[in-house]
């Protein structure tokens, strides 16, 4: 029998704990695929310092969410279920950007099951040069620097995916359930921001985002739906509404009933377990909104597990 094929799952990564933030933030500030900062040779001097001072504030954050975030575990939980479903020719391998195991990591590890092809799957549904560009250009920045040459497939989409919008829509579904009348809820689908200068250059992430909404709501004839953008960051202008104004503007028109749809995220991380679930709930209820709701992230649903294992079956 032949070697098996090992597919890499690429994910942000996040801190796995209190310690742990401030290297994160530093291996972020450090990426010029998301931010140049100065000449090459400042970013580094730059990323120091710009990590010290937001790990104070973002340690707070994490300390609610339970001193870490739990994308690892999510992540490789994701990778032995899909495992379980691809069969016994495929092993299943996880490389984060910014957190361990990092690619060089997941490349040692890849190589020493013996396996010579290797499908890279980014779990971010929808491109950008921010996330999947970064992720899939440190892959071929790591396999460069090693001896052992790989047989490589990329797989970085797949906003538009029958499967991925049935099994959000899943989700969604859920959510709505746990309203009395769903023709009076407000539905928030939540993605994460982006310089407005990246969508400027030519980068799809917008149109992708947009396309998977309406997709998905196209199962939803009735219901109020809203698109906005949350976790920004910095002093340049960035993606609008930003999530904060359009749960305040529901709010000021008299919406009582909330549901939150997280988009682009298809793990519980920070931007769900603290900026939504905590952040926004509390500004939501301040408001007037009395009833606010997430729906679950995808995390490793058999609908989401199952599309995965469609794209690497089909990619070959």
């Amino acid at each position: 029998m032949g070697a098996k094929t090992a597919v890499l799952l690429l994910q942000m990564g996040g801190p796995d704990s209190l310690e742990a933030i401030e290297p994160f933030l530093y291996n972020l500030f450090s990426d010029r695929d998301i931010i140049r900062l100065g000449p090459a040779f400042m970013q580094p001097l730059l990323a120091r310092s710009i990590s010290r001072k937001r790990a104070k504030k973002v340690t707070e954050y994490y300390r609610k969410i339970g001193g870490k975030s739990p994308i690892r575990e999510l992540t490789e939980q994701q990778a032995v279920e899909l495992e379980k479903a691809l069969g016994g020719d495929y092993r299943c391998f996880v490389a984060m950007r910014y957190s361990h195991p990092d690619t060089s990591e997941a490349l040692t590890a890849i190589a020493a099951a013996g396996c010579d092809s290797i499908i890279a799957l980014s779990l971010y549904p929808h491109y950008s040069r921010a996330t999947v560009g970064s992720s899939v250009n440190e892959l071929y920045r790591v396999l460069k620097k090693g001896s052992k040459p790989f047989n490589l497939t990329t797989i970085t989409q797949f906003y538009d995916n029958p499967a991925y919008i049935a099994a959000l829509s899943e989700k969604v579904e859920r959510g709505l359930a746990g309203f009395p009348d769903r023709s009076k809820v407000e539905l928030v689908f939540s993605a994460h921001g982006l310089p407005q200068s990246f969508i400027d250059s030519g980068d799809p992430y917008l149109d992708h985002i947009q396309e998977t909404v309406r997709l998905t709501m196209a199962n939803f004839g009735g219901v109020s739906h809203h698109l906005a953008f949350q976790s920004r960051a910095g002093p340049v202008k960035w993606l609008e509404p930003s999530t904060e104004d359009t749960i305040n503007r529901l709010a000021a028109s008299g919406c009582k009933n909330l549901l939150m749809v997280p988009l682009s995220f298809v793990s519980d991380h920070i931007e769900t377990l603290y900026e939504i679930d905590i952040q926004y709930k509390e500004e939501a209820v301040t408001r007037g909104i009395t009833n606010f709701r997430r729906t679950e992230a995808l995390n490793s649903s058999p609908a989401f597990i199952s599309m995965l294992a469609d794209l690497v079956c089909n990619c070959q």
